[in-house]
């Protein structure tokens, strides 16, 4: 790996963009803590899985497309960042907007009844992969971690890695909230953890906003 050092740096901001997305929970998250609570930790277990396969598909559909326009038209990268940033500047927001409401999560069960494990897993893929929000979310944190004339083990590692957090993470998950407890210390410190999340995308905005390369 060339040049490590140089791309480093935006490796470990994409890292910390997913991660604290994945901390504000949406429908996807939301999901996996309802399943867990209602119907087991297992089932939890099985959708977050099928979040996590889909969060995957998202970040290599995601990184190929970018780097097959990159390859196209090195102008675009420029376009690219201002996309990413004025889309993480919009997460600032709602977060921030969200650690101003009273509003507390409302995790439910899927619809259509207990599943097999399989089941619960091909759920948890398509309410990943049927999210709009995934695709506008992965160019933001593609484009965090690609520079201008980026080798293609830059995309594999940011692959590669977020998909490893988003099992890991989304497990916890599923492990965490299947008792009602965490749910309810989850909604005390809500607040907090949506002004953090707000701080950062809005860090993360600006720095992609204002970057050269």
């Amino acid at each position: 790996m060339e040049n490590l050092s140089v791309y480093l740096p935006g490796i470990i901001l994409a890292y910390s963009a997913f991660l604290l997305a994945i901390a504000s929970p949406g429908p996807n998250i939301l999901a996996v803590i309802g399943t867990s609570m209602s119907v087991g930790r297992k089932s939890g277990i099985a959708l977050a899985f099928g979040v996590a396969g889909g969060s995957f598909a998202w970040a290599v559909l995601t990184v190929a497309g970018l780097s097959a326009l990159l390859a196209a038209y090195s102008s675009a990268l420029f376009v690219i960042k201002v996309f990413g940033g004025l889309y993480l500047l919009w997460l600032a927001y709602k977060s921030f907007k969200s650690a101003a409401s009273a509003h507390d999560i409302e995790a439910k069960q899927l619809e259509g009844g207990e599943r097999t494990p399989m089941g619960y897993m091909t759920r948890g893929f398509i309410i990943q992969m049927t999210n709009p929000k995934a695709a506008l979310a992965w160019i933001a944190i593609i484009s965090l971690g690609l520079k201008q004339d980026a080798p293609m083990w830059v995309g594999l590692v940011i692959v590669a890695g977020t998909f490893i957090l988003s099992i890991i993470i989304h497990t916890l998950y599923a492990v965490a909230f299947s008792t009602p407890i965490m749910v309810a210390i989850y909604s005390r410190a809500r607040r907090y953890i949506q002004a953090t999340l707000g701080a950062f995308f809005a860090f993360a905005g600006i720095k992609l906003l204002t970057s050269r390369t």
